[in-house]
Order: structure tokens, then C-alpha cells, then sequence
């Protein structure tokens, strides 16, 4: 065909043409210029400082196979809810540990197919929802549809993510945009992590990490970067395979990536510290079991009680009872002192306790106080703590003038309880060889940074004191329990958890599981021979350095992004108007 004077007929392209427009003149008004050919742009827009091209369907925009499978709105929306709560088949009672390596992936491949960043957003924030509810779904008796608001506050912390995935992972990316996105991706997940451990978001209660609880190796990285460096690596694994299932040209560099993270998990178990063996210690765990009903405090005092009676003569350094062993109604009387006394010296050990009434501190507040108090022969030593991060709604309700509501819906607390201003590592008599203990209440243990200052001060043992009655025949308690084995790995000492209903349970200094548990259908007393031990860990030396070394890596993408964008070229003037066989806008009819 004949092209006189730069005319094209309509509906006609000359040979070679590209589908995206031969220049940038007029391109704009159809959306096929090189800035605009793909949903998120060509290599200019969005290749990560690589520049490698790709195409619609690589990018995932509206030509990609995932948009056709899932284009609607509502279809991709499920798809996101699904694959944000798969997740939580990793943790107890499910206990999948492994599925947690691959958990991930059908998230991150769906984000990975958005259309538009706008999507990949959404599809983070329904993808966190999801999450959140699957995670916490035993909180719903509680909160009620409570929990379906604090689910979309939550994830809305996904929701950069989701951008962040799409903007490493979308179209085919290059060997150092797949190197990239399996440092970043992860980092970005811990970010959401440690947001959302802030106590007033609910605490650190399902750090992907934590899944890992019964897996040597895992408990070992633990030692070193705590269960933030666990959560990482479970990341960076789930992003390395997402790689491989999505783009045949990443799969080399991402086949690579994986074997570094097997080899980086190995010579951590190869030469990391471990702590050094220097003796045992016995504790023994009261567990009255389920009580409810009319009396139930009196009655709960007196099964501990008798279950504490059968422990004489087995040569116990501790005894401890769970979370709210005591009650109001119990504490308020002169007698109980003298029963605990009593006890105390049947058994030839001190008693750790802990009370849930009105009491008044050491800076002369009073209110409501959870509270480990040791008890010994002569009657309570003195020696008590006051929990300090309370559970939202469950022990206070935060800015209760305007959420108060919530205690007409569900189990909210009636009246905030009154917060511990320290942490106290408590010492044994001289017949327990003066050990040290620390002190934790409740979700305390989902805290890595109190469990390390505990250790830091000197404690020798952790000792969590625990209720989750309210969650008898749920995944709570497990989930709970399995808490302890991260605490014990992360600072090479031993713990032990002790509740009112189950699951109570000792862990080695290793993280490793002692002596038997008890489940939620138990009511009796167990002993646990707890092997001591002396050294620091790297991550009681260090701290939360993965959180950092994550926050330095999206510290570095951000630069590198700022300097591309300051890189790239102004865009030129605009072109003049394109012309046709029937005419332009300058010389019409011609």
C-alpha cells in the first residue's frame, strides 16, 4: 500500500506497526502510547529499575489470564478473603506448620494479576481481612460482629503490601527483580507485623513465625533474630515459590533464592549459640480445669487446692497456679493468706498465684489488678507483679466513651483494670537454690520483648500464668500454648505455662517440649523437670534486628524508586495533531 504525505487510511496500520501505537503523537486519547500500553506501564513504569519490557498478559492487566479467570469484581474479591485466611491452617490446632511455606502463594499470585494498582491494593486489604478474622475467629463469641469492623481496621495494613507485591512480582520480572522482591516482600509482611503488635491493635497474636513452634531449625533461627527473623524467612520462602509457579524466565533466580534461604536456616542451627546445660529445677503446674457455674471461684480455690495437696513429698521447687486462680470474693478474706501459708508448707515450695481483684499498688493506686503474687510459708513474701499489657475489650475497653457499646454486644470488660508500671524477676528461698523466676500474664507471652528484658534482669525460668476458659473449645489455648516454645528458644531459658482449663505446658531452653501437657479436658496437678541453663542468645544480645535490617530494605527501594523518578526524562512537548486520509483538525476536508 501507497502512504502519501504521513497519511494512514482507517483502519489501517502499516507493516510492523506495534499494537501500542506507532509514536507517541495522539497516542494518549486511545491509551496505547509507551507510557500507557499495559495496565501498570512498560519497563519505564514499573520495571523496578531493571527494565525489562513486558507485555499485557505478563503484567497482569485486563488482557492476563488470572484477570479473565476471576473478572469479577466480586469473584476476585472471595478469591482474596480465601487466600488471606489459608494461613491460618498453619497454627495449632491444625497445626500445618508445613502448609505455612506455602500459604502465601495463591495471595501473592492473585495480587499478582491485578489490573491496576488500585486492585492490587484491595485485594491486600480483603486478602488481610480474611487474615485476620480466620486467625482470630475464636474471639467472635466475644466481639460478636464486632470483630468484622476491627478485621477491615486491621487489614488495611495489607493493603501497601498489596502494591508492593504487585509492583516485584507483576509481569515477568528480571533475576534482580525477583532477588528484590524476595527481600522486600517479606519485609513489607513484617512491617504489618510489628504495627499490629502495638498492644491497642490487639498484640502480636499470630506472627506468621509462631506457626513454626515445634520445628527445630525454626526454633533455632528464633535464638537468633526471635520470631520476627522465623516470619522472614516463612516470607521469603512463600515468595521464592510464588516466582517459580508464575514466570518460567524467574524461576533459575528464584530456584537459587530458595537453596540460600535452606542454606542461611542451617548454618544457623550449625553455629548459632546455644545456651549451656546447669542443672534441673521442678515445677509443678496446677490445672483445676473447666468451672462455671454459681461458686465457681470457691470452688476453682478449693480444687487448686486439693490438687496442690498431692504434690507433697515429690520434691518441688515451685508450685504455680494459673491466671485468676484467686478471686475477688477469696482474696478479700483473711483466710486465704493462711490456707496458701498452709500449703506452702505441706509441700515445702513456694506458691506463685495470681489474683483478679481490687487491690491497691506500691504508688498507692486503687482499682482492679491482675497480679502474680508468690506466696510462702509465712504467707505472701511480698514479691508480686502487675500485668502490664492488658487484653483490648477482654480487660479494658480502649476510648470507652465512644466504644463502650461494645460491652452490650459482646463479653467486653465492664470496668478497665489497672495497669503494672515494672516487670519483676522474683527470687526463691534458699531451699529453691535462690532461682530467679519472671513473671508473665496472659498474652504477655506473645510479647518477645518482655520475655527478653525478664532474661535480661537475671530470670532464670519464665513462668506465664494463663486463662483461656472463655476459649475452652476453640484454637486458642493451643495457639497460646504454643507460644512458650518461641519465648524459651528466643533466650535459651526454660518456661513454663500454667492455666486454669488447659493447655499447660513446659518448654527446654532450646524451645523443646518437657514432660507431658496438659490438654483442655484435664483437672489435675503436673511436675516438670526443667533443665537450667546459663549464655545469651543472639537475639538476647541483639534484639529485634530483623525488624530493622526489613525496614532498611524498604528504606533502600524507596531510594531507588526516588531515583528513577528523578532519572527519567521530562516528556516532550506534544506532537501535532495526527492526520487522516479524510482530513485533520488544521486543513479540514483535505
Amino acid at each position: 500500500m501507497r502512504i502519501r504525505g504521513g497519511r494512514l487510511p482507517i483502519g489501517r496500520s502499516p507493516a510492523g506497526a506495534s499494537d501500542e501505537g506507532t509514536s507517541n503523537e495522539g497516542a494518549s486519547d486511545a491509551g496505547t502510547s509507551a507510557e500507557g500500553a499495559s495496565g501498570e506501564g512498560t519497563s519505564g513504569e514499573g520495571g523496578c529499575g531493571d527494565g525489562t519490557p513486558g507485555d499485557g498478559r505478563a503484567a497482569g492487566g485486563r488482557g492476563s489470564a488470572g484477570a479473565g479467570t476471576l473478572s469479577s469484581p466480586w469473584a476476585r474479591g472471595a478469591a482474596a478473603l480465601l487466600a488471606g485466611a489459608l494461613p491460618a491452617l498453619a497454627f495449632p490446632e491444625p497445626g500445618l506448620w508445613w502448609f505455612a511455606y506455602v500459604a502465601l502463594v495463591p495471595w501473592l499470585l492473585l495480587i499478582r494479576t491485578a489490573p491496576s494498582p488500585r486492585r492490587a491494593a484491595l485485594d491486600g486489604w480483603i486478602g488481610g481481612i480474611g487474615f485476620i478474622i480466620a486467625v482470630h475467629h475464636w474471639l467472635v463469641p466475644s466481639l460478636h460482629v464486632f470483630i468484622v469492623l476491627l478485621a477491615a481496621l486491621l487489614g488495611l495494613l495489607w493493603a501497601p503490601w498489596g502494591l508492593l507485591v504487585s509492583r516485584l512480582l507483576g509481569r515477568a520480572p528480571s533475576a534482580s527483580r525477583a532477588v528484590a522482591a524476595v527481600v522486600v516482600v517479606p519485609s513489607g509482611w513484617l512491617m504489618i507485623e510489628l504495627v499490629r503488635s502495638w498492644e491497642g491493635l490487639g498484640g502480636p497474636w499470630g506472627l506468621l513465625g509462631a506457626s513454626q513452634w515445634e520445628v527445630a531449625p525454626a526454633l533455632r533461627v528464633a535464638s537468633v533474630g526471635g520470631v520476627w527473623l522465623v516470619s522472614l524467612l516463612v516470607v521469603a520462602v512463600n515468595t521464592g515459590a510464588a516466582l517459580l509457579a508464575a514466570d518460567r524466565a524467574a524461576r533459575t533466580t528464584a530456584g537459587v533464592l530458595l537453596v540460600v534461604c535452606a542454606l542461611s536456616v542451617a548454618a544457623m542451627s550449625a553455629w548459632a549459640p546455644r545456651p549451656t546445660d546447669t542443672g534441673t529445677v521442678r515445677i509443678a503446674v496446677v490445672q483445676p480445669g473447666v468451672v462455671e457455674g454459681p461458686g465457681s471461684v470457691a470452688r476453682r480455690f478449693d480444687r487448686g487446692e486439693e490438687l496442690t495437696r498431692s504434690l507433697e513429698g515429690r520434691g518441688v521447687d515451685l508450685v504455680v497456679w494459673g491466671e485468676s486462680s484467686i478471686g475477688a470474693g477469696a482474696w478479700e478474706r483473711p483466710e486465704t493468706a493462711r490456707r496458701l501459708a498452709e500449703l506452702s508448707r505441706r509441700v515445702g515450695a513456694d506458691l506463685l498465684v495470681n489474683v483478679d481483684a481490687r487491690q491497691t499498688d506500691g504508688s498507692g493506686r486503687s482499682g482492679i489488678f491482675k497480679s502474680a503474687v508468690l506466696v510462702g510459708p509465712d504467707g505472701p513474701t511480698g514479691d508480686r507483679y502487675d500485668k502490664m499489657r492488658l487484653v483490648p475489650f477482654g480487660e479494658y475497653v480502649p476510648a470507652r466513651s465512644l466504644l463502650g457499646w461494645a460491652t452490650s454486644v459482646g463479653k467486653a470488660a465492664g470496668e478497665d483494670r489497672l495497669r503494672g508500671d515494672r516487670q519483676v524477676v522474683m527470687t526463691l528461698p534458699d531451699g529453691a537454690r535462690g532461682l530467679r523466676i519472671g513473671p508473665l500474664v496472659c498474652f504477655e507471652t506473645a510479647f518477645p520483648d518482655m520475655s527478653r528484658r525478664l532474661v535480661r534482669d537475671g530470670a532464670q525460668v519464665i513462668v506465664a500464668q494463663s486463662a483461656t476458659s472463655t476459649f475452652q473449645d476453640s484454637w486458642a489455648p493451643a495457639q497460646h500454648a504454643s507460644l512458650g516454645a518461641l519465648r524459651a528458644a528466643e533466650n535459651g531459658r526454660p518456661m513454663v505455662h500454667a492455666t486454669l482449663t488447659g493447655v499447660s505446658a513446659a518448654y527446654g531452653p532450646r524451645g523443646e517440649r518437657v514432660g507431658r501437657p496438659l490438654g483442655t479436658d484435664a483437672s489435675a496437678a503436673e511436675v516438670f523437670d526443667l533443665p537450667l541453663a546459663r549464655g545469651s542468645t543472639l537475639y538476647g544480645r541483639l534484639g529485634d534486628w530483623p525488624v530493622y535490617g526489613a525496614l532498611a530494605a524498604l528504606a533502600v527501594l524507596c531510594a531507588a524508586e526516588g531515583l528513577r523518578a528523578l532519572r527519567r526524562p521530562a516528556p516532550g512537548p506534544p506532537g501535532p495533531p495526527a492526520r487522516t486520509a479524510h482530513g485533520s483538525p488544521g486543513r479540514p476536508g483535505r
